[in-house]
């Protein structure tokens, strides 16, 4: 009988273990699809933190294997991924190699280079985590790079990656009078693609400059579609630092264009908002100057509010855009329209969802608005779709 249940033990083991979906490979692990496309070329990185093969950088990973790399280009928060939001980050050179750093983000022009950068190589390699929303403004810096190596007929090679929020299409496309920083495209809020997909798109679309195409090769990931679950193994910003956070971050990052607090400066950004002024809150918190918020909104004072960081992240997943927290913040605080800074459009992409709020709708209300931007949008995203939905 103890040899039957040993028996059924293993049995059930072996049952379990089949039915886990094998583990997502990104493209950046799949070197032997693109390392022979870097032989006798001179090679620019454009990465950060995420940038990882297994437990390497993929700089390192390149330097290990002899490939020449002459240049590396950092986006928003620098290659290390330390600095804050929207920080200047100098040009200076990578410790470990010795490889040259030319930032993207150093206040003369945001996410694309000058004549001079693009003369130091041949191909352009991008790897960088998304996290497929349109106002994380990784995919800016992308589609500038692949408009300066357009012009100046430079290959890229772009190594996809998972996106977190790629199961879902929400929000409203960005009407592009409301181009900015913070929203280069004419996608919704949560587009749901990852970078190897939107790419293509932007090329398709011909989306670029005076319809320019970028000569661009994406080395997929495997066993990845837009229902899988995927978990960040690298913080994609300082300032989403877990599932939680990225989940919550379509719904939460409006409170960026008000005086509210989203968390910035404290252990939970992205999963908390508040305000000193915000009555009828027992739960509080006080930003404070850190490396990643060196000035956040509302610091050293104290803010009444609602804490998220209990939620589910299975609850959130699903729910997508929830406009609710904001609507809740702007009835408390009883500001009309000087809760609303100026930037909100730029944010939200389209100016009827600070009207909507401003005339009482509710949250679904509101979500109902959009929804034929989500229905065209899919349809004009599938024939770029790398993987199944």
């Amino acid at each position: 009988m103890k040899k039957l249940s040993i028996i059924v033990c293993a049995l059930c083991s072996v049952l379990c273990a089949a039915a886990q979906p094998p583990p997502v490979t990104v493209g950046a692990e799949r070197t032997a699809e693109y390392f022979p496309l870097l032989k006798g070329k001179r090679i620019a990185l454009l990465s950060n933190q995420s940038g990882k093969v297994g437990d390497k950088h993929l700089l390192d990973v390149l330097m290990e294997n002899k490939v020449n790399v002459t240049a590396i280009f950092s986006p928003e928060h620098g290659f290390r991924g330390q600095a804050g939001a929207g920080d200047h980050v100098a040009s200076s050179v990578d410790e470990k190699t010795g490889v040259p750093i030319l930032s993207l983000y150093d206040g003369v022009q945001p996410g694309k280079p000058g004549a001079e950068s693009l003369k130091k190589f041949d191909v352009l390699i991008v790897d960088l985590q998304d996290v497929g929303v349109r106002f994380f403004n990784y995919y800016i810096t992308v589609t500038k790079m692949m408009d300066a190596c357009a012009e100046q007929h430079k290959k890229v090679i772009l190594l996809d990656r998972p996106n977190p929020n790629g199961h879902y299409v929400d929000g409203p496309i960005l009407n592009m009078k409301y181009k900015s920083g913070v929203g280069g495209l004419p996608i919704p809020v949560v587009h749901g693609l990852t970078f190897g997909e939107l790419v293509g798109m932007v090329n398709g679309e011909k989306w670029l400059p005076q319809g320019r195409q970028c000569d661009i090769t994406v080395v997929k990931c495997l066993n990845y579609t837009h229902q899988t679950m995927y978990r960040l193994p690298i913080l994609p910003s300082p300032n989403l630092p877990n599932m939680l956070s990225v989940y919550l971050y379509p719904s939460i990052c409006y409170f960026e264009a008000t005086p509210v607090s989203l968390g910035r400066g404290t252990s939970l950004p992205f999963q908390i908002y508040g305000h000193p002024n915000m009555k009828g809150y027992d739960f509080t918190f006080t930003p404070k100057s850190m490396p990643s918020a060196p000035k956040p909104p509302q610091q050293d004072k104290l803010c009444y509010g609602v804490d998220l960081s209990h939620l589910s992240e299975e609850a959130v997943w699903k729910k997508g855009i929830d406009l609710s927290y904001l609507i809740d913040a702007y009835r408390n605080m009883n500001l009309d329209d000087h809760f609303f800074r100026s930037f909100f459009e730029n944010l939200i992409g389209v100016d009827y969802v600070r009207k909507m709020i401003k005339e009482g709708k509710s949250a679904d209300e509101i979500k109902a608005m959009w929804q034929g931007d989500v229905e065209k949008f899919k349809k004009q995203r599938k024939p770029y779709l790398l993987y199944a939905e």
